[in-house]
């Protein structure tokens, strides 16, 4: 790797990327709560519902990996998902050692109630990834970033993003008529 960049090219470039990716998260951080906060939920637990519902099934591991989370993160806030009985814990009779958590049908709701309730107006990222779309007829595709994440975390890891976006196309659980959150911001909130 010296003899293809220098440290001054390598530093450019890492500090470019830090600033540019926390900037990045800063604004989707603040779109995501905003969206979820009518739910009683904060980002890891929309985010591990997320998963759930696209893994149809899966263990804490998966969880912790795909969300990008430590595993006591995904392991403490799916239990107080489970808590508001929005998850189920299981053990598999052939995997003793991983538990495994499942939506419940009050939990599949929830979050189909979130993504009913998406706003595209009120997301600032995609307001301004519209322009380019004025420009190139499409929302920008990411490649790079694919490619690197991909080398990041692997395959396996871009291969989860596939199916969950497959999923989303597939089961199509956006209803285009806003959804009634009255009876979730009744619930007591989580922390």
């Amino acid at each position: 790797m010296k003899d293809k960049i220098s440290k001054q090219e390598a530093i450019f470039y890492s500090h470019k990327m830090a600033q540019l990716s926390k900037a990045l998260w800063k604004a989707i951080e603040k779109d995501w709560q905003d969206w979820i906060k009518p739910f009683k939920l904060n980002i890891n637990e929309h985010h591990i519902l997320w998963i759930a519902y696209h893994l149809e099934g899966s263990s804490i591991s998966e969880i912790s990996k795909y969300g990008v989370m430590h595993v006591s993160t995904a392991f403490n806030f799916s239990k107080k998902l489970e808590k508001r009985g929005l998850l189920q814990f299981s053990k598999r009779e052939n995997d003793k050692r991983n538990t495994y958590i499942e939506l419940t049908k009050e939990g599949s709701e929830l979050l189909e109630a979130t993504l009913n309730e998406y706003s595209p107006e009120d997301n600032s990222v995609l307001r301004g990834a519209l322009p380019m779309t004025e420009m190139y007829g499409k929302l920008p595709e990411f490649l790079d970033l694919s490619a690197l994440i991909k080398e990041i975390y692997g395959n396996e890891y871009m291969e989860i993003l596939e199916r969950s976006l497959e999923n989303i196309e597939e089961k199509n659980p956006v209803n285009e008529e806003p959804t009634d959150i009255e009876s979730y911001k009744q619930q007591p909130k989580s922390s």
